[in-house]
């Protein structure tokens, strides 16, 4: 993300928290029953909390992981609650989690987090009636990194005394960066995260690239970004869908004309078909790949 001075952060996100819940609608309530403030790791003593978005009927639903943007510096589980609310009203179960935030916590902390979401979720699927072999991932901007990062390696997860890697079968990535290795050596913009410029620190902006660690048997991503995004260039996200097409995993790029970071987050296109990308993977519903004058997107089937 480019550095953008903090009361611009601030405000951003502010409006952004205040636009999103107007994207696409709203979920009936009696769809669905939410469990708020569940704690699901506690790193160092840090309580990290869940809300947890479960569909009223019977069960077991697919379950998606819900991450919240704001630079990995701000932000709350409520800024992707309305994605949240229509993912349980659509058959999910949803789970939008707080995650520790910079620059009190730098990288890698947020990735552990999500990780131990997934942890979480796995052990924890049949009580809040969630299939723990049908899990994906939502994510915008930082969020969106954040579920990049899980797409790419997977989460190592112990249960029962055998060690495995828990993949998700699909992810969605809005405005998301996933490449930092090319960033210039000199700018101090993601330094209250990394620790340092990448010419003082240059590893940990190679460990929080995603588009780095993509193999085969990375998971399925949707990306969508802004034309005009100038917080997140589309570059940064183009670099891990073009590693996932080398790598002949399953990928779209749906790109939205003229919109910048935040118009993008608000596109109902691009949000329709975040949603049928996780339809197909997790329910093995048809995704339909569509072409006009609002967005555009490139799929590539695995080989």
């Amino acid at each position: 993300m480019t550095g953008n001075c903090g009361r611009r952060r601030a405000w951003f996100c502010g409006l952004l928290a205040a636009c999103l819940p107007a994207i696409g609608g709203t979920a009936c309530a009696a769809d669905y029953d939410l469990k708020p403030n569940i704690e699901y790791a506690a790193p160092g003593g840090t309580k990290l909390l869940l809300d947890a978005y479960v569909p009223k009927a019977a069960g077991p639903f697919p379950a998606v992981l819900v991450v919240h943007g704001g630079a990995w510096r701000m932000g709350s589980k409520t800024q992707l609650a309305h994605i949240a609310r229509r993912l349980a009203g659509h058959g999910y179960a949803a789970f939008a989690i707080n995650y520790r935030l910079a620059p009190k916590h730098k990288f890698p902390a947020q990735v552990e987090d999500c990780r131990a979401a997934v942890r979480w979720i796995a052990d924890h699927a049949k009580e809040y009636k969630a299939d723990a072999s049908r899990l994906g991932a939502f994510g915008y901007s930082a969020g969106g990194h954040l579920v990049a990062m899980l797409a790419a390696q997977g989460v190592e997860h112990e249960a029962g005394g055998k060690k495995r890697t828990v993949r998700l079968k699909a992810v969605a990535a809005g405005g998301a960066p996933c490449d930092f290795r090319a960033i210039p050596e000199d700018t101090k913009a993601l330094a209250f995260w990394l620790g340092g410029t990448r010419g003082q620190k240059p590893e940990p902006y190679a460990a929080a690239s995603p588009a780095a660690f993509v193999t085969a048997e990375s998971s399925p991503v949707f990306f969508f970004h802004g034309e005009a995004d100038r917080v997140v260039r589309p570059a940064l996200a183009r670099a891990m869908y073009d590693a996932l097409r080398r790598a002949k995993v399953e990928t779209t790029f749906h790109q939205v004309p003229r919109a910048g970071h935040l118009l993008a987050a608000m596109n109902r296109l691009a949000l329709t078909e975040a949603v049928q990308f996780l339809d197909k993977h997790l329910k093995g519903s048809p995704e339909p790949t569509s072409k006009n004058k609002r967005g555009a997107s490139q799929q590539v089937p695995p080989a």
